[in-house]
This record gives structure tokens, sequence and C-alpha cells, in this order.
């Protein structure tokens, strides 16, 4: 087999591989032996039809054809492995000369990964930062626990909205005086200060009671996912339709026991901040690993294909989509209440994209670098962690991921795990300052000073001075 490789542009590859007639020839009578197999020919049983038989049947052309699947896989992976080579993007096939007695040529084009070269990523210093809980940060957190259980009440005839209010309302949407599509409601639900509504909108209703009409005047975002609308202004006639106030419980006692397991307000409050600073704690830890491995994919020279950046951005929106039904929204909804535009979306995550393949590509490279393997312990590690996640059995887990040909994505997965973990190992050192508080304990001093006791009673012996040394007496005591 020859191969002969090209660049076409800055990042893609193509291969031509020209493939000698004999293996053509082989190849060809697998093909009239798999057709043989699928295709019902009368007068032969299925797999028993001769080549010649099946040429006429299928024609030479379909036959032509399967012989080409069969060398193009064969010789495709061959090649990478001989070139080592690795796809990023699907691979671009085009047959040159597939006809019987000559050499079999076809090419190949496609992005490669491209080659990286690590900078340091061992013995970095990475500090870790643990944001203080205060007691404003506790109170605020009490305040979020009211807010969850706070209830609806009627609204008095007279009263106005505030912001934290529940009203329903109708409302037309105007362009130029020309009622535009989309832009009607009816009944709507709404709390003021949520910013569900195009900016400005709610902030506008304050102040309006049960009953009133009045026009919202606001300017669509500029990056509106209907373009036609992105940028322009427009009135909405609205009119109000019921009012509730959000009534918060009492802060007391008697509400500590309702909203949690605790009887006081005090016990309550410690218990927050004792959560809160747990937290904290495993927030700074994991923003402490996140630096590491940002600085150490900062660290690499790599130039990376457009292809992959943008594959990532679309893994991006699929995962955001899933989560948005999740909530029972779609993305169309989405864009409705957040203003964007998908193209505006894309280019927004963009940064995040290219910084996360950066981060695959240096993932890749260090367990290259380190020899670091993915076993049958790890991948039923990560089979575990899906049970536990999904709370389905690990045998059905084991089912889905056959089904569905996920097993690839799990070695990656386990891979990913274990390199960030010799990562954190070979950087980040536990807390030492610590450790010795915890395993050095006041008790084990007077232990190691237990002699002492003994110069009092030898080189002091007379009675006369019990008081002075009745001291000495009491540390047996406490050393019990």
């Amino acid at each position: 087999m020859n191969i002969t490789k090209e660049m076409p542009d800055k990042y893609q590859v193509q291969l031509t591989i020209e493939v000698d007639a004999d293996k053509l020839s082989k190849a060809k009578k697998t093909a009239a032996k798999n057709l043989s197999n699928r295709v019902n020919i009368p007068g032969f049983r299925k797999g028993k039809a001769p080549m010649e038989v099946i040429e006429r049947h299928v024609g030479k052309q379909t036959l032509m054809d399967e012989t080409a699947e069969i060398l193009i896989q064969d010789a495709a992976t061959e090649a990478l492995k001989e070139e080592k080579l690795s796809p990023v993007d699907d691979i671009d096939y085009e047959v040159v000369t597939n006809e019987d007695g000559k050499n079999f040529v076809f090419k190949m084009k496609f992005t490669p990964r491209p080659e990286v070269k690590l900078g340091d990523y061992k013995g970095l210093t990475i500090e870790k930062t643990v944001e203080e809980v205060t007691d404003a940060d506790v109170d605020k957190q009490i305040e979020v626990l009211r807010d969850h259980h706070a209830i609806l009440t009627d609204a008095a005839p007279d009263d106005a909205i505030v912001n934290g209010d529940f009203i329903t309302l109708d409302f037309d949407g105007y362009m130029n005086d020309v009622k535009f599509e989309g832009g009607e409601g009816r009944s709507h639900p709404l709390t003021i200060g949520s910013g569900t509504f195009i900016p400005g909108f709610e902030e506008q209703l304050i102040g309006a009671k049960v009953g009133d009409e009045l026009d919202v005047k606001v300017t669509f975002p500029e990056e509106y996912h209907e373009e036609k609308y992105a940028g322009k202004p427009a009135t909405f006639k609205c009119k109000i339709l019921s009012l509730k106030h959000r009534q918060l419980p009492e802060l007391n006692d008697e509400f500590a026991a309702k909203a949690s397991a605790f009887k006081t307000v005090e016990e309550l409050k410690d218990n927050v901040r004792k959560n809160m600073i747990a937290a904290a704690e495993n927030a700074a830890i994991e923003r402490q690993h996140q630096d590491l491995i940002d600085k150490i994919a900062d660290g690499i020279t790599v130039d990376i294909p457009p292809v992959m950046v943008e594959e990532q951005i679309d893994k991006m929106i699929r995962e955001r989509e899933l989560q948005l039904q999740a909530n029972g929204l779609s993305l169309e909804q989405y864009f409705q209440q957040s203003g964007h535009a998908m193209d505006d979306w894309r280019e927004s995550l963009r940064e995040d994209a290219e910084q996360s393949v950066r981060i695959s590509l240096m993932l890749e490279a260090v367990a290259e670098a380190e020899k670091i393997t993915v076993d049958d312990q790890d991948y039923r590690y990560e089979v575990a962690v899906l049970a536990a996640t999904y709370g389905i059995p690990p045998k059905e887990i084991q089912k889905i991921i056959r089904k569905e040909r996920q097993g690839a994505l799990l070695v990656s997965n386990a891979l990913r795990r274990k390199v960030i973990s010799f990562l954190v190992t070979n950087n980040i050192k536990p807390p030492v300052e610590k450790k010795p508080v915890e395993e050095k304990p006041v008790e084990k001093k007077p232990v190691e000073e237990k002699p002492v006791e003994e110069k009092p009673v030898e080189e002091k012996p007379v009675e006369e001075k019990p008081v002075e040394e009745k001291p000495v007496e009491e540390k047996p005591s406490e050393e019990k």
C-alpha cells in the first residue's frame, strides 16, 4: 500500500492511498459473498450464488461499490495508524480508481488532531482562596429560606404594584402603531422583578393597580433572537388583571421549626453558617483545581483547528438544550426570554469552547506523556457514577451503553478523570498547615515531658516545699 500525503490548507490533510490489485480481487469476492447473504437470487440459497451471478443480479457498479467500502475501511485504518493521524471531524472519501486488474486508489481528506507541545505541568503553585462567610451572608440565605416559604395574599383594591408582587395581565405589542405578531398575551402570569420580560418592561408596571390600563414603552435588545425586532422600539398596551403580594413568614423559632429540623432561629443560623463554610471550602478547592487545569492548558503550544471549536460550541448548545427541555422550555422560548439570537449566542460561547478544546488536548497530551491508561476498574467506576446519577442499576447502564455505543465516551471520561487526578496530585499538596494541628495534639507533649516529674522527686526531695511542688503533682492527674 502506497500513501501520499498532502496539505490542502493549514488544518486539513489529504491522503491518497493506492492498494494492490490482488487485494481488490480478494475484496471483490468478499463483497460478492456479503451481497449474496443480503439479496434473494432465484435458484440459489443465500450466500451460495457465485460472484458472476451476483454481479449480473445486482449490477457491476453495486458490486464494485461494495468492494470499495471493504477496501477503504481496512486501508484507511491502516493508513491512519501508519501516518500517526487521528481525525477530529468526518472523513471525506473519494474513489479515484476502482477497476478489475488495476490498483485501487482513493483519497481521504480530514482535519487531524493537532500536535501539542506541553509546557510545565508538575510542581506548579496554585493558591486556594476560601471566601469568608459573614453574618450578612447567613442572613441573606435565611431570607432566601423565608422567601421560599412565602405565601401569596390578595391585595387590597387600592394597592399598587411593588417589586416582588405576582400579577396577571393582558398585553398587546405595537410597532409604529401596528400590532406585531407574537407580541400579545392574555392572563399572562408575571412576578415583578423576575426579569423574564424585555428589559425595562416590568419596572414600568410598578405603581399600577388592578384594572389600570397603561402603555409600556421598551426597545428590543440589539441581540434579540428575531432580527426583525432587534433594536426596535415597541409599545405594549397593558391591562392589570390581578395582584397578589408575597407575604414572608416572621423569623422566629416557630418558623425555624417549620422550615428546618431545628427548634430555634439560632440553631438554624448555626447550621446555615456551617453548611455555607463547607460549601465555601469545596468551592475554593474546585476553583483551585480549575485554575490549575487552566494554567497548564494555557501553557501548551498548539494551533487549534476551527472545526474543533465549532463542534464544541455545537456540543455546548445541545447540552443547554437538554437542560432547557428538562425545565419545560424549548430553545425558541429561551431565545424569546433572553433576547439572544443563535449567531450571537454561538459567538458568546466561542471563548469557553476554545478553552475547553485546549484543555482536552492538554489532558490527552499529558496522558500520552505519562502513559496513563484506563483499566477495567476505571471503566466500572464510570458505570457506577452513571448508575448513581440516574438511579439505574449498573447492569442496565451497561446495556444502554452498548445499545447507544457510548463505550468510547465512557473510556474518554475515565481517562480525563485519571489525568486530572494525576495533575492535582503532582501540583496541589494536601494542606500541610492543618495536619500538624491534628497530628500533634497537646496531650503528646506532656507524655514526652514526663521526665520532668522525676526531677522534683530526685533533686528536691525536701518535704518543706510541698506547696511549691504541688502543681507538679497535678500534672499526672491530667496525664491519666
